[in-house]
């Protein structure tokens, strides 16, 4: 096998309704994979990537595959670059308190999914960070699919680059004294723009 033969892959989005298979007889359904592995939104990992998905979606930037390794999380028709964090005070397993709101904001070295390397150069290689608390308390009416249990705070690389340049965390009460742009899910596109495109 040659090298090229090892590329990368070309990643389509899938259906719901595409059969899982064993010697040409359906066994199941990809939906069925989805609903098993994906339904607990409220996991770090899910709620991670529900958060890309919500913030892609207001930017239009959802409409191909998501990159597992790519160097940002959206890159939008812009060419924006857009890093995106979430939290939750609430958690899916049993807690005895609500859960520290906090972000990693770290620095860090850059993969190239095109030729599978790593760049030595430790930074953030985004344009704007949208933080996505889902800031729901309630855990009995606790839902990530309403939008209305999120809030999204918007702000300019530059500013983290500038204010915490080392800083692995950040809580959201620091946060805030950055003066980022804080929005619901219709204010994101306009939040993101204003961000991206103009000095703060």
């Amino acid at each position: 096998m040659s090298t090229n033969d090892l590329g990368p892959l070309a990643i389509t989005r899938r259906s719901a309704s595409e059969p899982i298979r064993d010697n040409g007889e359906t066994v199941g359904r990809l939906g069925d994979f989805w609903s098993w592995a994906c339904s607990d939104l409220a996991n770090n990992t899910m709620r991670g990537v529900l958060a890309e998905y919500l913030v892609a979606t207001a930017l239009g930037a959802a409409t191909g595959t998501r990159t597992e390794w790519d160097t940002v999380d959206i890159r939008t028709p812009e060419k924006w670059r857009v890093e995106v964090k979430s939290t939750a005070y609430l958690q899916s397993w049993a807690q005895s308190q609500l859960s520290e709101v906090s972000f990693s904001i770290k620095p860090a070295a850059g993969w190239d999914t095109q030729t599978g390397t790593t760049s030595a150069d430790v930074l953030r290689r985004s344009d704007v960070y949208v933080f996505c608390p889902l800031h729901h308390q309630d855990k009995q009416t606790l839902d990530p699919l309403d939008l209305g249990q999120w809030t999204f705070y918007v702000l300019p690389t530059r500013v983290l680059d500038e204010r915490c340049p080392g800083q692995k965390t950040i809580r959201l009460s620091s946060l805030d004294r950055l003066g980022p742009l804080k929005t619901d899910f219709t204010g994101l596109q306009k939040a993101v723009a204003a961000c991206a495109e103009g000095p703060r």
